[in-house]
């Protein structure tokens, strides 16, 4: 049997019995935090919707299900439920879901049972001997794909295994799924995306499928679904991990934000950096909604937990349509209560912890997806797109982008008078107080990464304090300076593809310093949850 190591990160945690409820959740209904992560049941006001569009949403519900199988496989080179079984304590098998494995994704990867080495860094896309040497000298155009895994032959050869071959049972359940569920759909938009999206899992030909979800912004219900991110392929950054959102959208709020697409092209224009740097405009076909998340699958489930989606990631959508940015309201304000806020009641001077303020929370995790589709996407030097140029580091080098301009795009707003009502000024405040949440992700994380390159840069810039007990207070003209020239060094890398600097960067400047370690060993002495964990599915939704 594995034992669990007990690491100096869970110092302070609370430990729970709990035990799997069903096949949708962690947890029991009691377990209040299973290892730093707090519960949140996922549950929504589904009235408005008939027995048609239920059953529709039961059809998608047992989709992202086989996307839970499937990512299970990239993460995971073994069988999940004899690794499961194998695990003889309530809490550690509760854990071991969250992680998807014997590895603590909010500490680095270490593995937390015995027996089981560092985890590799390719997950499950690669042999588990193949070398990165091995890749780069294999000529198969295919092996770059996201959609491929990389297996060995009868010879011992590598090869290049499409997606739609390799977990083919799956894929054909979920396709039929995804049809079912199209033939209920009241949304023409809607039905059309399910349709292609179905198709593009038979196939791993994406790109009609994400224009069709480009243009499906009239539903009220929302579902992402397919090999969409990166973070799990850690030795390459190439291949994509299966994951699946059911989303309900939340008419209110995302009213509120519909008029901020249509300022895009100006913002971007505005940029304060050299013309070459942000020649390519954004598509302005973007949206930006507001949805309540009631069911989260895959690749998105494990470990931290998504709150904004931005997507598609196809550059090509980018420029012809732009992208969607999806703002998970009720995700959002769990980590804010949950999380957020009681840090900064542990780190913050007093007299700015009443700054700290869930719409600023909102407001800049919603421009930090807006800043996703912002400065460029292809190099201006014919080293290829950005993220074929900065390979393994375009994702921490993006997050952070998208953490400093989404924060400097807020504060334009409140210059031109687009947003009001607030003190702009809670914006940074707010953001400073949010590094802590996400730096906690660990180092292994591009989240995490990225907001300790924002952190050591504004140390350097002087942008806050920290007294000998560690107390920060933030410097507010120093903040909006460094806020400002962190975003013109990340677009000049990017525009430029330098991906030596890039890589420099990152190996020194994303790392966690003594003094701030002290900072979050004390956050965990706290006994404040790193993140959350969901007790979710079609039973928890009534479905």
């Amino acid at each position: 049997m594995k034992k669990l190591l007990f690491l100096a990160s869970m110092s302070g945690v609370l430990f729970t019995s709990c035990c799997n409820k069903n096949a949708c959740g962690t947890g029991s209904d009691t377990d209040e935090t299973i290892m730093g992560y707090a519960k949140v049941e996922l549950a929504a006001d589904l009235s408005r919707f008939d027995a048609q569009e239920k059953k529709m949403m039961s059809y998608l519900c047992d989709a992202a299900e086989l996307m839970e199988t499937i990512y299970w496989k990239q993460a995971f080179n073994g069988d999940r439920d004899q690794f499961l079984a194998s695990i003889d304590n309530d809490t550690l098998r509760a854990f071991a879901r969250i992680n998807y494995g014997p590895w603590d994704r909010l500490d680095g990867n270490q593995p937390f049972l015995a027996g089981y080495p560092q985890k590799p860094l390719g997950a499950n896309f690669y042999p588990q001997d193949m070398t990165k040497e091995e890749f780069d000298a294999w000529a198969d155009p295919a092996k770059n794909s996201p959609y491929t895994m990389i297996r060995r032959d009868g010879k011992g050869a590598l090869q290049a295994v499409w997606y739609h071959d390799f977990f083919k049972e799956e894929v054909e359940k979920a396709a039929a799924l995804l049809d079912s569920a199209a033939a209920l759909a009241k949304d023409e938009g809607f039905k059309k995306y399910l349709v292609l999206r179905a198709e593009a899992l038979r196939t791993d030909d994406y790109f009609e499928s994400d224009l069709a979800w480009m243009d499906a912004k009239t539903s009220e219900v929302d579902f992402v679904v397919g090999p969409i991110e990166i973070y799990e392929d850690a030795l390459n950054g190439c291949k994509a991990a299966h994951e699946s959102f059911l989303l309900v959208k939340d008419p209110e709020w995302s009213a509120k934000l519909a008029k901020f697409s249509a300022l895009l092209p100006d913002l971007q224009r505005e940029l304060p950096v050299e013309e070459k740097y942000k020649k390519e405009m954004p598509g302005t076909d973007s949206d930006l909604n507001v949805y309540d998340v009631v069911l989260y699958r895959g690749d998105c489930n494990a470990g931290g937990k998504t709150i904004a989606i931005n997507l598609p990631n196809d550059e090509r959508v980018h420029i012809q349509k732009g992208t969607r940015k999806l703002q998970l309201k009720n995700a959002m304000k769990a980590k804010f209560d949950k999380i957020l806020l009681p840090i900064s009641k542990v780190v913050l001077d007093p007299r700015q912890q009443d700054m700290v303020d869930f719409n600023c929370f909102f407001e800049t995790v919603t421009f930090h997806e807006v800043a996703h589709g912002m400065g460029v996407k292809n190099t201006i030097n014919g080293k290829g797109t950005v993220r074929s140029a900065l390979k393994e580091t375009y994702s921490t080098i993006e997050e952070a982008k998208a953490d400093i301009m989404g924060l400097y795009l807020v504060d334009q707003l409140y210059q031109k008078g687009e947003m009001s009502g607030k003190d702009a000024d809670k914006n940074y405040i707010t953001f400073f107080a949010g590094i802590f949440r996400s730096v906690r992700f660990g180092a292994a994380s591009a989240h995490g990464k990225a907001n300790m390159l924002c952190f050591n840069y504004m140390k350097e810039k002087g942008a806050f304090t920290r007294t000998e007990e560690g107390i920060y207070t933030v410097d507010l003209p120093k903040m909006k300076e460094a806020t400002v020239s962190l975003m013109a060094e990340i677009l000049k890398c990017q525009a430029e593809g330098d991906y030596e600097g890039v890589s420099k960067w990152i190996e020194e400047k994303s790392v966690v310093g003594a003094e701030l370690q002290q900072d979050l060993d004390r956050i965990a002495r706290a006994d404040i949850a790193k993140d959350i964990y969901f007790v979710q599915g079609k039973d928890v939704l009534g479905l």
